[in-house]
């Protein structure tokens, strides 16, 4: 059980430094992220995905046609 632990105090650990860097980014930061990203970024994996989708979506409040143009696509 010890090995267990450790691993998810790694975890915690991780997910907490993921979840800095999301909320240190933009709402354009954010959006081309979500938009772009590539699936192997860790940011859009599991807890941090779910985090930062809360963060784009209810914090910023998604998108808008505005930042849409800015972003591209």
């Amino acid at each position: 059980m010890k090995h267990l632990k450790i691993f998810e105090n790694f975890e915690d650990e991780e997910l907490d430094k993921l979840k800095s860097e999301i909320d240190e980014m933009s709402h354009e930061q954010l959006a081309k992220l979500w938009r772009f990203g590539d699936s192997s970024d860790k940011r859009l994996q599991g807890d941090a995905g779910s985090y930062l989708k809360d963060r784009l979506f209810n914090h910023f409040g998604g998108f808008n046609p505005g930042l849409s143009k800015r972003i591209g696509w």
